[in-house]
């Protein structure tokens, strides 16, 4: 903890995966106080009090949490790292709405609410976009996953209480050692196959785990931050030019490429979706960049070797904390 002052308590539903565990150590360091709302407290191996909740129980014994709270960030959601059957997209459209519309009839029950409801959203709100730039207010299709996206962004306005700020944060690809699709990426590339995707042509709109931290800090802290933001980096890059990045992080000379017929054949069995790899969207982090908050890590290679390459424990401590001091 930076001072013995207690900030407040953070309420982070869904806050057992990769960014909830980040989210939970950088707040307890910022003295804050952190609920974690989840499925599985027995199972929860991250930082804060976890406190059971299954999504669609409004119940006193973690309602009452939000009483007073500096902030609700709701990360809950299925993952979409799944085969695209009809079941899983009813169920990854039901595992956003309904923890939404559950964390609003609970904040009815309380007098003082949150000061600010933080939501995690997604960039496919834009579709699989080609080569246009996708800014906050660019074209949202009427397609899967987009129509998801829009369900779960205006539960959020049916949920929220009129006096509340609220900060929708569409997050793209995000960069970090223990979670996301970075050690899957590495371990293909460093097996051989780390050439382009299909044609290497989709955009990729990443992120730094670190910035999307401090992006998370800016939402709770900032009153300033209200509306929609898209929560990606500076630089998106091509499939290709990520791969290629990647391999040259890792002195990896040549990368098999991964044809799409061969990603479309092979997706059923490893249970995924193939469109995750073959689709993107060039997002940019217009308004947030806008209001004046600075990223770190502005390019991709930076980014890659501050993952993948061995860092100096105590030079990475200090850069970490100066980088959250405000």
């Amino acid at each position: 903890m930076r001072n013995n002052e207690q900030r407040g308590r953070v309420v982070i539903a869904g806050g057992s995966g990769f960014l909830g565990r980040s989210l939970s150590d950088v707040l307890l360091e910022e003295g804050y106080e952190v609920i974690v709302l989840t499925r599985d407290p027995d199972q929860y191996t991250g930082g804060g009090t976890a406190v059971h909740w299954d999504g669609i129980t409004v119940e006193e014994r973690w309602a009452k949490h939000l009483e007073g709270a500096a902030a609700l960030v709701n990360l809950t959601g299925k993952s979409v790292d799944c085969r695209p059957t009809k079941r899983n997209k009813a169920e990854i459209l039901r595992s956003r709405v309904e923890p939404v519309e559950t964390l609003g009839a609970a904040l009815l029950l309380v007098s003082r609410p949150p000061a600010v409801w933080v939501q995690a959203a997604s960039l496919a709100i834009y579709g699989n976009a080609g080569d246009r730039i996708c800014e906050e207010s660019a074209f949202v299709p009427d397609e899967y996953p987009a129509d998801i996206c829009v369900s779960w962004e205006e539960a959020l306005g049916r949920a929220i209480r009129p006096e509340m700020r609220w900060a929708v944060l569409r997050i793209g690809f995000v960069l970090g050692r223990s979670g996301g699709a970075l050690p899957t990426l590495d371990r293909i590339a460093r097996l051989g196959f780390g050439g382009r995707f299909g044609s290497g042509d989709q955009w990729i709109s990443w992120i730094h785990l670190e910035d999307m931290m401090r992006l998370f800090l800016e939402a709770i802290r900032n009153p300033a931050v209200h509306g929609i933001y898209n929560a990606t980096g500076l630089q998106p890059v091509t499939n290709a030019e990520f791969m290629e990045t990647l391999r040259k992080i890792r002195k990896i000379p040549f990368g098999l490429p991964v044809p799409e017929k061969l990603l479309r054949f092979a997706a059923p069995f490893l249970n995924t979706d193939p469109d995750l790899a073959l689709s993107g969207r060039r997002g940019l982090p217009c308004r947030i960049h806008g209001s004046g908050f600075r990223f770190r890590f502005h390019e991709l290679e930076d980014a890659l070797a501050d993952l993948i390459l061995p860092q100096p424990a105590a030079s990475h401590e200090r850069e970490w904390v100066q980088t959250y001091a405000r």
